[in-house]
């Protein structure tokens, strides 16, 4: 009997508002509505032969969980990609817990951060990811999804 080879996962984290994508301020972070996000990088994820797992919450604890839970057990994760939003900016608890990480991690954000107010340009994670991708709209995420494949 053949065994099937199990796929590598991928998973992506989208913070607080990002469920409000294509309402809110689409100047700023466009049109795409979060479905429309998800459905492009599952898309992706079967041509480079990957499993992606999406997950979006406006709640700090539940994101840490998620963090949390991708390090262990038969779901491991082969990598991480997170767009903290706002908690960007105030989560040491986000940072904290992506320290107990040890797969890849690419921190992605719509707009550029560097750009926008001066309490945006400070990321709490910059640090302790394996790299940041910032300011090009949805194209980042599928940058990260191409990335974090190859790593």
């Amino acid at each position: 009997m053949k065994q099937q080879k199990r796929r590598h996962k991928i998973m992506v984290i989208h913070g607080p508002n990002l469920n409000m994508l294509g309402k809110r301020e689409p100047e700023i972070y466009g049109k795409e509505t979060l479905d429309e996000i998800n459905a492009k990088l599952e898309e992706l994820a079967k041509k480079l032969g990957i499993d992606v797992e999406t997950f979006q919450s406006n709640h700090e604890g539940e994101i840490i969980e998620k963090i949390q839970s991708a390090s262990g057990g038969s779901g491991k994760c082969k990598g991480l990609i997170i767009n903290p939003a706002a908690f960007t900016h105030t989560s040491i608890a986000i940072r904290d817990a992506l320290l107990l990480l040890d797969i890849p991690i690419i921190e992605i954000h719509l707009s550029n951060i560097y750009k926008r107010e001066p309490f945006r340009r400070k990321s709490m994670i910059s640090d302790v990811v394996t790299a940041q991708i910032s300011g090009f709209g949805v194209q980042g995420y599928i940058m990260a999804l191409k990335a974090i494949a190859k790593i």
